[in-house]
């Protein structure tokens, strides 16, 4: 797919002019220069032209708003100079694997005065003796070169720390949601506390129940027994008026006869 179709389809059926991030890797460019991409491209941030042939950056639009610029992985051996006047707010320039032979070449970079960060992997130049003091002493607006800084620390991954602020702000948002939940409910940690206590209290108030259930049947037991021995009582009594008066009344007829 060349790079006038690739633009196009990028869009996706939107104005030039809403477009803040674009990529373009592994397209095809004709004659090895940039096509289809114009003025119009004025809120453009971010532009990605990885692996597409280039040799030359000459026919870049003017991007004001530019700030990050890949580059790499093209044939692109000078011509930078036009960077300066066409990205004059580029902070982060990657040309990595392009054919960088020289300082000489780089050189023009120096006009970029807000350019932060500059990649030359794979290209002839970090061969050459001082590489990195001789670009830091060329360019001295760079903090970071190939991903380094003077002191040899690592660049932050500027992705990695948008994702990070991401999840920073997704994070705050769920404690402020969390707050207000705590502010009109009980913390979760309460509420399991509650039901435990309500549940022990409920165990308790059945193991009352059943422990009074047993003592009124123990005490249906009770008056039971003490109504069958008063039952017991009343019969014996009942024989044993029964027999004084069988004795009584034998005597009598004994003594009579």
């Amino acid at each position: 797919m060349d790079m006038k179709k690739r633009i196009h389809l990028e869009l996706r059926n939107r104005t030039p002019s809403d477009v803040k991030e674009l990529v373009l890797d592994n397209c095809r460019s004709n004659e090895g220069k940039i096509e289809g991409l114009t003025d119009e491209f004025e809120e453009l941030e971010f532009l990605s032209t990885i692996n597409v042939g280039l040799t030359t950056v000459a026919h870049l639009p003017k991007l004001n708003k530019l700030k990050k610029l890949e580059l790499s992985d093209n044939r692109i051996s000078g011509g930078l100079e036009v960077l300066a006047e066409k990205c004059p707010n580029l902070t982060h320039l990657n040309l990595s694997g392009n054919k960088i032979k020289d300082l000489s070449t780089i050189e023009p970079l120096k006009e970029l005065g807000t350019l932060k960060s500059l990649d030359l992997f794979n290209c002839e130049v970090t061969n050459l003796n001082e590489y990195r003091d001789n670009v830091f002493k060329l360019l001295p607006q760079l903090t970071y070169l190939d991903g380094y800084d003077k002191d040899d620390k690592e660049a932050p991954d500027s992705d990695a720390e948008v994702y990070a602020e991401g999840l920073d702000d997704d994070e705050e948002d769920e404690d402020d949601v969390d707050d207000e939940e705590y502010d009109e409910d009980a913390a979760p940690g309460d509420e399991e506390e509650e039901e435990g206590e309500d549940e022990e209290e409920e165990n308790e108030e059945e193991e009352e129940e059943d422990l009074s259930g047993e003592e009124e049947e123990e005490d249906d037991l009770n008056d039971r027994e003490v109504d069958d021995e008063d039952d017991e009582g009343e019969q014996l009594l009942q024989i044993h008026k029964c027999t004084r008066l069988m004795l009584f009344f034998i005597v009598h007829c004994f003594c009579f006869s």
